[in-house]
C-alpha cells in the first residue's frame, strides 16, 4: 500500500508527459534509463549531501536559517545532480532531436529523483505524508524538470548561446527548486511564533505553485507547438 502511495503520482505524470510527445515518442528504453539515471541522482545526492547536513549551521534568524536550508542543502545539490545524470545519459543520443525531448528527459530524471525520495518519505512518515507530497512535492520536482528541460533543449539546439542555456537550465531549476523549499521552511519556522507571517508564507507558496504549474504547461506547450515533426 505505501508503495503504491508513493509510487502512483509519478507514475501519473510520467504517463502525461509520455503522451504530450505526440509527434514522436521516445525510446521507452532510453526513459527508463533517465528514469533510473534520476533515481541514482537522489542516492548521488543522499550519500554525498545529507550527512553535511549534520554539520550545517544553525541560524538564529528565521528567514537566513530556511534560506540556507532550501538552497545549500536541498535545492543546489538535488538540481545539479539530476542535471549531471541528464546531460550524460542525453546530451549526445541521437533520439535527443528535438525540442520537447528536452523536457520529457528532464521531467522522467526528476521524478526518478522524486520516486525514490518519496518512497523514503511515506515509509518513514507514513501514507498521510504520502497524499500530501502527491499534489505537492511530486508535482514540484516534475515542474523543475520542465524548466530545466525547456532550457536545455535551447542549448542542445541553439549552439551560439549554448553556455548560456546550460546555465539557465540549471539556475532556473535551482531558483524554482529553492523558492519553493523555502517558503515552507520558512512557514514552519515561524508558525509557533508568528502565525500571521506563516499564513501568510502559505499563502505565497500557493500562489508560487500556481505560478509554477502555468508556467510549466506554457514551456510544454511551446516546445511541443515547435517540434520538428509537426506536420
Amino acid at each position: 500500500m505505501l508503495i503504491a502511495i508513493s509510487v502512483f503520482p509519478v507514475l501519473v505524470i510520467l504517463v502525461y508527459i509520455y503522451y504530450r510527445d505526440k509527434y514522436e515518442k521516445e525510446p521507452l528504453g532510453l526513459l527508463m534509463k533517465a528514469f533510473f539515471g534520476g533515481v541514482l541522482s537522489a542516492v548521488a545526492t543522499m550519500l554525498l549531501f545529507v550527512p553535511l547536513h549534520n554539520i550545517f549551521p544553525e541560524f538564529y534568524n528565521v528567514t537566513l536559517n530556511a534560506f540556507f536550508r532550501s538552497f545549500a542543502g536541498a535545492a543546489i545539490p538535488e538540481e545539479f545532480f539530476k542535471f549531471v545524470f541528464l546531460y550524460w545519459i542525453v546530451w549526445n543520443n541521437k533520439n535527443f532531436n528535438e525540442n520537447f525531448d528536452g523536457i520529457v528527459y528532464a521531467v522522467f530524471i526528476a521524478l526518478g529523483f522524486a520516486c525514490l525520495e518519496n518512497i523514503l518519505y511515506v515509509y518513514q512518515y507514513g501514507a498521510g505524508v504520502g497524499v500530501m507530497r502527491a499534489f505537492s512535492a511530486v508535482p514540484g520536482h516534475a515542474l523543475d524538470g520542465v524548466i530545466m528541460g525547456f532550457y536545455f533543449s535551447l542549448a542542445r539546439f541553439i549552439p551560439q548561446k549554448r553556455t548560456m542555456y546550460l546555465f539557465k537550465c540549471l539556475f532556473y531549476a535551482i531558483v524554482a527548486h529553492g523558492i519553493y523549499d523555502f517558503l515552507l521552511i520558512y512557514a514552519s519556522g515561524v508558525s509557533e511564533q508568528q502565525p500571521m507571517l506563516s499564513t501568510i508564507a502559505l499563502l505565497l507558496f500557493m500562489v508560487f505553485i500556481f505560478y509554477l504549474w502555468k508556467l510549466g504547461f506554457r514551456k510544454i506547450k511551446s516546445h511541443v507547438d515547435s517540434s520538428v515533426f509537426r506536420v
